[in-house]
């Protein structure tokens, strides 16, 4: 029995010609960067975010410094992060020289705690960069109100979380912008590094767009200084073709979530991820509590099932961040960095490995031994 965390070309199965032709188009075309392809999946894809604008960049993280350089947070700044997230988020504010604050999460969602934000927030602080963590979405409306009451801006990190829903709404609409990444492996994955920035905001869509390209909106007229991160048109094209499919692997991600959660919750050894009704995950990742995870995982892995953990050094732990944060202690993100533990998810997961989803849950169900 083998059954992989991720199988790209499983996920991708159905669309190959599609992305194939996609390529094509790009390559016949002779034009490879800001060109048609990018121009077409921007507009594209803010539609679906339901938002003004949609500005493609080199990839995730880049998304996160340029909407914090458009909101011109630098040297002397603070900024509120989640304590249990992806390094990334931590890193974007770091290299535009502020200082990451960070904030412990709801134990149940793992997502940063609106209550808790308020106590950290200083004269230096600017913004929230809220992380929809595993692809459930933050509490936007609480975050909201916390950030307008004392002046800040909000960012959502929304790069495990392209479709979910919020109170009927898209993420990427709830905030000043919302950073978006398509590495492979995302709900909404090119076939190499890829990017965006998703806002409302004109004013900062008009500095994203001279940011990414040296600070140019013109070829030789450098009016900022910029970088050079831009979504290529070959990874644009593939995205538009694959963003027609996002909704029906959401569906599929959910479809799998369920079996999961309703195998799994008799198992009192086990503490599965808490949804508030209003939300709709798009579950980029499924990650279970248990205390002795790793015998878990050694049983999983000697019967041929990869998992994986999302994350085993919180980030205020890594040696990036470890001598400025020594004397930080956030316990529930240490806790829960021992203790979480990612299943397999992925499109087209039921279809190509049902035995194998099968197998897996009955030996997580007997599960007994701590």
């Amino acid at each position: 029995m083998k059954l992989p965390f991720l199988d790209l070309k499983a996920a991708n199965q159905g669309h190959q010609k599609a992305i194939q032709d996609a390529i094509k188009r790009v390559v016949d075309s002779g034009w490879f960067v800001l060109g048609n392809e990018l121009a077409m999946f921007e507009s594209e894809f803010a539609t679906y975010c339901n938002a003004k604008h949609c500005v493609g960049v080199g990839n995730g993280l880049d998304a996160i410094i340029l909407i914090l350089k458009a909101m011109e947070i630098g040297p002397g700044d603070e900024v509120i992060v989640p304590a249990n997230t992806f390094i990334a988020t931590w890193l974007a504010v770091q290299q535009c020289g502020a200082v990451p604050v960070p904030v412990e999460p709801v134990a149940s969602t793992y997502n940063i705690d609106p209550t808790r934000i308020e106590a950290s927030i200083s004269d230096q602080t600017k913004a929230i960069i809220a992380v929809h963590l595993y692809g459930q979405p933050a509490d936007m409306q609480a975050i909201n109100v916390v950030a307008k009451k004392n002046g800040l801006k909000v960012i959502e990190d929304a790069a495990q979380a392209h479709g979910a829903l919020y109170r009927g709404q898209r993420v990427g609409s709830l905030a000043d912008a919302a950073a978006f990444s398509f590495y492979p492996g995302k709900n909404l994955g090119a076939m190499g590094d890829g990017g965006a920035v998703v806002t409302n905001d004109s004013g900062i869509a008009e500095k994203l767009v001279k940011l990414r390209n040296y600070g140019s909106n013109a070829k030789y007229q450098h009016d900022v200084a910029g970088v050079n991160s831009r979504l290529d048109e070959i990874q644009a094209a593939v995205l538009r073709v694959k963003l027609r499919y996002l909704d029906d692997h959401n569906r599929q991600r959910n479809e799998l979530a369920e079996i999961y959660k309703s195998t799994l919750a008799d198992n009192p050894l086990i503490t599965l991820p808490d949804v508030a009704g209003d939300l709709l995950p798009v579950w980029h990742l499924f990650v279970i509590r248990l205390s002795n995870r790793e015998k878990l995982q050694q049983i999983l892995s000697e019967k041929g099932i990869e998992t994986s953990i999302h994350y085993p050094v919180p980030a205020h732990l890594s040696g990036a961040f470890r001598a400025q944060y020594k004397h930080t202690k956030m316990p529930l993100t240490e806790k829960l960095s021992g203790e979480v533990l990612s299943l397999p998810l992925f499109p087209n997961a039921l279809s190509c490995y049902r035995a194998e989803i099968e197998k897996m849950l009955s030996l997580i169900s007997s599960y007994k031994n701590i």
